[in-house]
């Protein structure tokens, strides 16, 4: 009986010390450039802040590298793909391969603990699991492999967006906090307009605006033939629409959308004009945008029904053009983004025809179908 309580102390023993095993850091050693064991405090600290510098270094050259699902190199990552290659490439170091294993391996703690190098989880999905991971690089902000929203592939973000504040899930640690890790903490999470963040040296800069992420402006051109809804003239081809292009990625209230401005040059061979339409665009992703605006018309507008012409007015207005944008998948590289579109449009043309009703005919002039091909680029 008196052997008991020593086994006793023995269990609680190895409790105690599996516990502060699997609430540390899982990366105290076996990482280029870990600490020796016998290293002192100082060369420890020095070596974690290295190690976090290095893995910040090694995922900011994988910026621009485009989205794609299991994927482990430059021609596409996913989210814990390009944790993964991070980790490798800057401290030559295999970590677990999906988000969810990612989240169960680190150490967690608070967001207001949280250092450059940490990772953050985030439950997108609606199932409440772990399903995208990122690194943070300081101010709220992170570097990830996006699959969705107006940026896609490896961008920095920051949890001030909508999206993120509202799927966010923990900070997981990998590697040991460097000393005074409060104070770096909370320094780190100061806007950057605060006095403290203006005096930086010119290195501090340069870090800093590469980090800024990718601009929020792009331009672009597309290009498409258009199509009859009425077999005016015999004929399905119609003429050829394009537009030139350019716009702005912003965030109100946390909500990521696109506002954009075309000029819309049209040549319809069907009724026989030229026109110039000049529109504003707005969607929440690239995928569907509305736009409208003023047009000048060039030309008499007539179609050819039979062996009769049938007159059209109303092609120049303030209003002289609405439609919709769709383009469900896209080529991204780096900043380049090629994509196949349709689009659908209304056109302010009118009959004069007042007492010879032709609903085919009117539709024709009426409503615009073009597919074609969008490239745009964005300063990454």
């Amino acid at each position: 009986m008196e052997e008991m309580p020593r086994i006793w102390i023995i269990i609680c023993i190895l409790v105690i010390v599996s516990a502060a095993q699997i609430s540390a850091a899982p990366l105290e050693s076996g990482f280029t450039s870990a600490p020796s064991a016998s290293a002192s405090a100082a060369e420890k600290d020095s070596a974690y802040r290295q190690a976090r510098e290095r893995l910040l270094a090694a995922a900011g050259k994988y910026e621009r590298t485009p989205y794609r699902y299991g994927g482990l190199d430059r021609r596409g990552l996913d989210c814990s793909g390009f944790v993964y290659v991070s980790f490798r490439d800057g401290l030559g170091v295999s970590v677990p391969r999906s988000a969810e294993s990612l989240y169960a391996w680190t150490e967690k703690i608070q967001i207001e603990r949280a250092q450059p190098g940490d990772l953050l989880f985030f439950k997108t999905t609606g199932n409440g699991k772990i399903s995208h991971v990122g690194i943070f690089v300081g101010g709220r902000r992170f570097i990830h492999s996006a699959s969705e929203g107006p940026a896609t592939g490896v961008i920095y973000s920051t949890l001030d967006e909508r999206y993120w504040s509202r799927t966010y899930a923990g900070v997981g640690r990998a590697l040991p906090a460097f000393a005074a890790e409060n104070a770096r903490a909370d320094s780190d999470q100061r806007p950057e307009s605060s006095p403290s963040n203006t005096r930086k040296t010119g290195s501090e800069r340069s870090s800093a605006q590469r980090q800024q992420g990718p601009s929020n402006v792009f331009v672009g051109f597309a290009v498409a033939p258009t199509w009859n809804t009425y077999a005016a003239n015999g004929k399905v081809f119609r003429g050829g629409a394009g537009h030139l292009c350019t716009g702005v990625n912003i965030t109100p209230f946390g909500q990521p959308m696109i506002l954009g401005i075309e000029l819309r040059p049209e040549w319809d061979t069907a009724l026989g004009i030229f026109r110039i339409p000049l529109t504003l665009s707005w969607g929440l992703s690239d995928k569907f945008l509305i736009f409208a605006g003023p047009v000048l018309s060039f030309g008499d507008a007539s179609l050819k029904v039979g062996d009769s012409s049938r007159r059209y007015t109303g092609g120049t207005s303030w209003l002289g053009a609405i439609g919709i944008t769709v383009a469900p998948f896209a080529y991204r590289n780096g900043g380049l983004n090629v994509a196949p579109y349709g689009e659908l449009a209304w056109q302010s043309y009118f009959s004069d025809n007042n007492n010879d009703d032709n609903i085919g005919a009117d539709l024709a002039a009426g409503i615009r179908i073009s597919t074609g091909i969008r490239i745009t680029w964005q300063k990454k």
